[in-house]
């Protein structure tokens, strides 16, 4: 592990001068991927330095308590030995997580679909509730969404919506809300107050770039027509609504939130390039499909992972068996507790992993 640190220090010290070159400054493409990678390595080689400055500490008061026969300065040695050897042992601990391997794709704006499952319009109506959840997430963040396709019924509801998410670090905090989420509340039109159980499936889909994934145009069949509005009603009289469907694996994307026609057609290219690559991974990732499934919970779509219970105000986790009673500002967009309990499991259990 250390010897693995001492070479990340040695090349973070080399791109400090690199990128200091008026040469590699001139060459903007190759400055900013040097910036980049220094960036990258900056945490984790100042916690290094950190750790690097208590093992001398620790050093030093060896010496003093090997040699010295001063009574005060021997409490002195033994105090700054206990805090040192302390320090070393948290920064050990944070230097293992900061070497974990990195999510290639946590840096990556999120594609997010919202689909209405079992529960008719109350089910539409909570997927309503979860694509403001995520957009009032999104404020906090002071992230950009962009509507793609949104699909609204007369009552309000979302039977399906794609929107996108553009922000530092959105795939990484976003990542873990793949999956099936229910509710659990009594219905507006409920006259019983019966309690309904209804669910909504998410998929969040890091947003794929030129290199991630090659889109061959041949292998899409590109239809157009007039965009519908709730209840039937034409957005527009011209053919600017866009549905493409990639023939070698069926994938069908549609794009209607645009009044132009070309508008529509890049965002379905960006989606229709998210879906692949998310269908590629999934293809080639089974066997590590399989271990996150044992960690936080796979992301499969089919696996419920949270419920929304209205009249006990909860709000629960299934993959980590986190209970809030705060479902209202959850709903609201805060969710950063959960979303760090998710992301703490999961570096758990791949330091787990990295023992066995």
């Amino acid at each position: 592990m250390f010897g693995r640190l001492q070479s990340m220090k040695e090349r973070y010290e080399a791109l400090t001068e690199e990128i200091a070159d008026p040469q590699v400054i001139a060459d903007q493409a190759k400055w900013q991927k040097l910036c980049k990678e220094h960036s990258q390595l900056e945490e984790i080689v100042e916690k290094y330095d950190l750790y690097l400055a208590k093992q001398k500490d620790v050093e030093e008061a060896k010496e003093i308590l090997a040699s010295e026969k001063d009574a005060e300065l021997i409490e002195l040695a033994k105090e700054q030995l206990a805090d040192a050897e302390k320090d070393i042992e948290s920064l050990t601990e944070e230097l293992k997580v900061l070497l974990l391997p990195k999510d290639p794709n946590d840096d990556k704006n999120v594609i997010m679909e919202i689909r209405a499952g079992t529960g008719g319009e109350e089910a539409s109506l909570f997927g309503y509730d979860l694509l403001r959840m995520y957009m009032r997430f999104a404020e906090r963040q002071k992230w950009k969404v962009e509507e793609i396709d949104m699909n609204y019924t007369d009552l309000g509801g979302v039977k399906e919506c794609v929107f996108m998410i553009s922000g530092k670090g959105a795939y990484s905090k976003l990542k873990f809300e793949s999956g099936a989420h229910r509710v659990q509340r009594v219905p507006e039109t409920e006259s019983q107050g019966r309690i309904h159980t209804s669910a909504a499936t998410v998929a969040v889909l890091p947003e794929a770039e030129d290199v991630d994934v090659e889109l061959n145009m041949n292998d899409v069949k590109v239809d157009t027509y007039r965009a519908g509005g709730a209840g039937g009603q034409y957005v527009n009289r011209t053919d600017s609504a866009v549905r493409m469907t990639h023939i070698p694996t069926g994938i069908v994307v549609t794009c209607q939130d645009e009044k132009s026609q070309l508008k529509n057609k890049e965002k379905a290219i960006k989606v229709l390039k998210s879906r692949l690559l998310d269908y590629y991974q999934s293809q080639a990732n089974a066997e590590y499909a399989a271990s996150r499934k044992s960690q936080v919970g796979s992301g499969d779509r089919s696996e419920r992972i949270r419920t929304y219970n209205f009249p006990q105000g909860r709000v629960t986790d299934h993959r980590i068996n986190m209970t809030l009673y705060n479902l209202e500002a959850f709903l609201d967009g805060d969710m950063m507790q959960i979303i760090e309990a998710l992301r703490l499991a999961e570096q758990t259990a791949l330091l787990a992993g990295s023992k066995e």
